[in-house]
């Protein structure tokens, strides 16, 4: 009798010793859990692209004369393409959506705790990249009307640009939206990571 209850003991304390090991063991995940994580790579490859391709049309001679005659870099329609959509294409669209992805994935390998929510991560790529898309093509549109109107009949720009500050405001408040969401997701991943510490094992 005396052995069997020797026997339960130490098998109860060996099972609260793997719990406990359990409870600080890092999580462990597999590819397929990461897959959701490919079309932020997608995303930053493609807008590194674009935004290739439009620095090389916006040195051509004739398109880099056209874009001076329009104010830009510094003033007129022109700054609308160069420099703003071309550093939004290329800093949001390219490093931060890329920022993103890397955060999602390296979070939980660091910290050894999954990410508060992979929903909030599939809303904060769609609202970034729909936000950083209709941005990047409502500044081309307008500083495209508007650089032609700058140069043939400038009477006619505040009539056209009355149009822009609403286009611009919607696309920026999308964007915000989606860089409030990936905020809010990686402090509750750690707030998730800092409450388990505290709690009693």
């Amino acid at each position: 009798m005396l052995g069997h209850t020797r026997c339960i003991s130490a098998c109860t304390k060996a099972r609260a010793r793997y719990a406990a090991s359990a409870m600080n063991q890092p999580v462990q995940t597999s590819h397929h859990e990461h897959r959701y994580l490919v079309k932020f790579l997608i995303m930053s490859v493609l807008s590194f692209f674009i935004g290739t391709v439009h620095g090389l049309l916006q040195v051509i001679p004739a398109v880099r004369s056209w874009l001076d005659s329009i104010g830009s870099p510094y003033g007129g329609p022109g700054h609308m393409i160069d420099p703003l959509a071309h550093a939004h294409i290329n800093l949001v669209g390219g490093v931060t959506i890329l920022g993103m992805a890397v955060t999602y994935y390296m979070l939980p390998k660091v910290t050894g705790k999954p990410i508060h929510s992979h929903r909030l991560a599939e809303h904060s790529f769609w609202w970034t990249t729909v936000g950083v898309l209709s941005f990047y093509t409502a500044l081309l549109i307008f500083g495209i009307i508007e650089g032609n109107l700058w140069l043939s009949d400038p009477a006619l720009v505040p009539s056209v640009h009355r149009f822009y500050g609403p286009v611009i405001s919607v696309s920026a408040s999308i964007l915000a939206i989606g860089f409030w969401i990936y905020l809010a997701n990686v402090l509750l991943t750690l707030k998730d990571i800092y409450r388990n510490a505290d709690s009693p094992s």
